[in-house]
């Protein structure tokens, strides 16, 4: 899929306010600072159309893009921040889980996650709570180009071995780095065979 079009169409707090025309979800999700922002801006080739920032938790609404006038791109809420206070964590959890339980144009979800770290408890936890749902999801590695080819094949690897033996899943994956655009066309092919199904 070549993107040709992008337009960035509202900020909404809850599901009820998203828009009112419907065309196939795929929402971005992922802890503070994984990255994506970074990797949206990459989708769509164009550095500014989500906000970055060095400031962790900047996403606080549900953002919608039109991409190609036959998709959203959808930028959810950052989970995790430490420094959050409880209201403000509280009001993101409600915003997240509304979204998700609510939005009847949802196709699919990818959940980022950095690809140095292990399993995160609070990603365990949110994984388990789409899978509950019923909320398929893949997964999206994030900030590839910081290891080495060695840790790039093993890194995934180990991650899905742990998800199998503690939640009992194994989710499909993608590696990227926003950095060199890496896994940028397998992803955004991914998208297009959905839209087409």
């Amino acid at each position: 899929m070549k993107i040709t079009k992008y337009s960035f169409i509202k900020s909404s707090s809850r599901a009820s306010e998203c828009p009112k025309i419907s065309y196939s979800e795929f929402a971005f999700i992922g802890r503070s600072n994984v990255g994506k922002s970074s990797l949206i801006n990459t989708l769509v080739g164009n550095k500014k159309l989500a906000k970055t920032s060095s400031t962790p938790g900047k996403t606080l609404l549900i953002n919608h893009f039109l991409i190609n006038e036959n998709w959203y791109l959808v930028d959810l809420p950052g989970f995790g921040y430490a420094k959050t206070s409880k209201k403000d964590k509280k009001k993101i959890e409600g915003i997240i889980s509304d979204y998700f339980l609510e939005r009847k144009t949802l196709q699919q979800t990818y959940l980022l996650v950095d690809i140095r770290l292990k399993p995160q408890q609070i990603d365990l936890e949110f994984m388990i709570w789409l899978n509950k749902n019923n909320i398929f999801f893949k997964l999206i590695f994030t900030k590839s180009d910081k290891l080495n080819k060695t840790d790039l094949d093993k890194n995934p690897r180990n991650y899905l071995k742990i998800l199998q033996d503690s939640i009992g899943i194994q989710p499909k994956y993608f590696l990227s780095s926003s950095k060199s655009n890496y896994g940028k066309n397998e992803i955004l092919k991914d998208i297009e065979n959905e839209i087409k199904t």
